[in-house]
């Protein structure tokens, strides 16, 4: 059984999100659809002393396709980079990983929206040892109607499960997927384990690095993919 989840790419996403990728053996990249604004495509919270704050990407005011999405300021990256640092240099394993992030926001491709966002999940999922595929929609024959293509998307891919986000509950269309022989199930995300984290409170909706900085080696061991009863994270069938 080929298990299939189909997301848009957001920019340093949050622990959940690496948690679907690892539940799956391919993880379609769904940025031929139109950028949204206000939404996590170009933005994330890391953790700082006076609470969350938001890196975000600037972006041109022409809103296209999410891969057709140019940045506005190409000193994005520096100024990002200098607010990690600052807020993060005191981490327990914010060296072990410095290099790493640091080569990309100096001197990574910061053009397209869409690509850097893909750069740094690739670059998580290595951190993290996700080993699962990761492709893009636009591989595929795309074809009309929201959930009639992200069936024949599953179909192409050769999957016979697709697991969602909870809140695509509110437009699939279930009997789509039960017609087409796919095992539909939904994501929970719920009951996380709390980590050593600076600047208490604790926050669980942040940027995953800031597992990183703060875990390390043992920040695959927060996500739920990999404690949970048979590699499984909480799921719904409908």
């Amino acid at each position: 059984m080929k298990k299939v989840a189909i997301l848009q790419s957001n920019y340093i996403p949050w622990k959940g999100y690496f948690d679907m990728i690892g539940c799956v053996d391919e993880f379609i990249l769904y940025d031929d659809v139109q950028y949204t604004r206000s939404d996590w495509r170009n933005r994330n919270k890391i953790k700082t002393r006076n609470g969350p704050m938001w890196l975000t990407i600037p972006i041109g005011k022409h809103y296209k396709r999410i891969n057709e999405t140019q940045i506005s300021d190409v000193n994005w990256g520096k100024k990002h980079w200098s607010a990690i640092i600052h807020n993060y240099s005191k981490a327990p394993f914010f060296k072990d990983y410095k290099d790493i992030f640091e080569d990309f926001y100096l001197r990574g491709n910061k053009r397209f929206l869409s690509q850097i966002n893909y750069q740094l999940i690739k670059t998580i999922t290595g951190i993290l040892d996700i080993n699962t595929k990761i492709s893009f929609s636009t591989d595929y024959k795309l074809t009309e109607g929201k959930t009639e293509r992200l069936v024949n998307l599953v179909q192409q891919a050769g999957g016979s499960e697709y697991i969602s986000g909870p809140s695509a509950q509110n437009y699939i269309i279930e009997d789509f997927f039960k017609a087409a022989n796919i095992k539909l199930t939904y994501m929970v995300y719920n009951n996380y384990r709390e980590y050593p984290q600076l600047f208490p409170p604790f926050e669980h909706y942040v940027s995953v690095i800031d597992l990183i900085f703060n875990t390390g080696p043992e920040a695959r061991n927060y996500l739920k993919y990999m404690h949970e009863k048979n590699n499984r994270p909480q799921i719904i069938h409908p």
